[in-house]
């Protein structure tokens, strides 16, 4: 989608800007901004030098203190250093965005319309086109200070503006942006309602539904168990819009649903706009939690898409957490003369698996989808959540199954029977 929000931002040099505080140590701040650079990679930038302050709080004013904003000033004109972006970690307000402009003569991202420009980029069909646009303007509406004072040539159906008397660009804008919020929300209820019957007419079988953080491998997940081709691209957000896969697990159908992966600082904008979309997470009877293992803040991760999920919907339904890419998990070694408490870094894969079996237990699997490794298990653990709740909907294949499972154990003792 290219409209006035979405700007051309390939291949130019982005500046990371971030701040220490009581919230979020040094440890913390570096892991946001290694995210941030990876945002920044996705959406065709070339992530640059990084900015740190120690602050209480950020400055209403300005974000980062006077001093701290007068050095990257100075780094951004020196022409060697071919500055073409900005990008601070947190949302920054229409003040901070005004006189941090004024200052730097640059143009200025906040991780907010960062991952908004990304979604625009991402987003192939009406409905995730829609929604995305739909959570620009809703970004853009507190921000008009900015002044976007080609909105008049963006206005759709027939007619023109006309501006009463007194009527300022900026009201025009503003009332430009209702219009278009308005339109927006009005074409996503009716997309709702597509959406609704749909889901109605699939009838009573089991929904399961991926999630977990962006980026974790539920696309590729996707492609192994319905055994279809689902987009899978390391990046982040490679996964916009909703796919839904009918999947049988040896006699027992049910419904599979790929969803967008969640982030740290998620947009609330995009929450709302996604409505539809996270429709599926709420109406899914189970929820496969998938988590990237070999991520040095996966526990964080975990919490984020857990406080996301509680949002969405509090309801308690049945979670399998997924652990995955083992294939790529590595730990460091602690020296012998190392007193200070084990970190998370500092754990084997075993030691992590026996930890979280101890809390989950069954309800807790190690896997690799892109080696493919301990998938089977994963199916059966997936069968039998399914089942449980599958027979409470259709009892009369309870007995089918009882009598498929006794066929299957049959089998496996004779084959243990014969001799080799």
């Amino acid at each position: 989608m290219k409209d006035f929000i979405t700007n051309e931002i390939k291949n130019e040099t982005a500046l990371l800007v971030g701040l220490i505080t009581p919230d979020q140590n040094e440890e913390k701040i570096n892991e946001y901004l290694d995210e941030l650079a990876f945002l920044a990679e996705t959406a065709g930038l070339v992530p640059g030098k990084r900015f740190v302050q120690h602050l209480e709080m950020p400055n209403p004013v300005t974000f980062v203190g006077k001093g701290k904003l007068q050095e990257i000033e100075e780094y951004v004109k020196d022409e060697e250093n071919e500055v073409g972006v900005v990008i601070f970690d947190d949302e920054l307000s229409a003040k901070q965005i005004r006189n941090i402009e004024k200052e730097l003569m640059i143009r200025i991202m906040d991780r907010t319309s960062l991952i908004l420009d990304i979604f625009a980029m991402r987003a192939q069909t009406a409905h995730a086109k829609a929604q995305v646009e739909l959570a620009q303007y809703q970004y853009l509406l507190p921000r008009l200070t900015r002044m976007w004072t080609h909105l008049e040539r963006q206005r759709g159906g027939g007619g023109t503006i006309m501006r009463g008397p007194g009527e300022t660009q900026l009201e025009t804008d503003r009332r430009i942006i209702l219009d278009k919020i308005s339109r927006l929300k009005q074409e996503l209820k009716d997309i709702d309602k597509q959406k609704a019957v749909q889901r109605k007419n699939r009838g009573k079988l089991v929904r399961v539904a991926l999630v977990g953080y962006t980026n974790v491998g539920k696309s590729t997940l996707m492609t192994l168990l319905s055994k279809s081709d689902v987009f899978a691209e390391n990046k982040l957000f490679a996964t916009l819009d909703t796919t839904v896969r009918k999947v049988t697990i040896e006699n027992l159908p049910f419904l599979l649903t790929d969803t967008v992966g969640f982030i740290r600082k998620l947009p609330t904008h995009l929450i709302e706009s996604f409505k539809s979309t996270l429709d599926e997470v709420r109406e899914a009877d189970i929820l496969l939690h998938v988590v990237d293992i070999s991520h040095p803040a996966f526990e964080e991760q975990i919490d984020v898409v857990e406080k996301t999920l509680y949002e969405i919907d509090n309801t308690e339904k049945p979670v399998i957490l997924v652990f995955n890419k083992i294939d790529a998990f590595s730990h460091v070694e602690k020296e012998e003369d190392d007193l200070t408490p084990k970190k998370q870094e500092n754990y084997t894969l075993d030691e992590l698996k026996q930890s979280w079996l101890n809390k989950i237990r069954e309800n807790c699997i190690f896997i690799s989808a892109r080696k493919r490794e301990n998938i089977e298990a994963l199916k059966q653990l997936i069968y039998k959540q399914v089942k449980e709740i599958h027979i409470t909907r259709f009892p009369y294949n309870d007995f089918l199954y009882q009598t498929y499972e006794e066929e299957e154990k049959t089998q496996e003792g004779e084959e243990r029977s014969r001799p080799s």
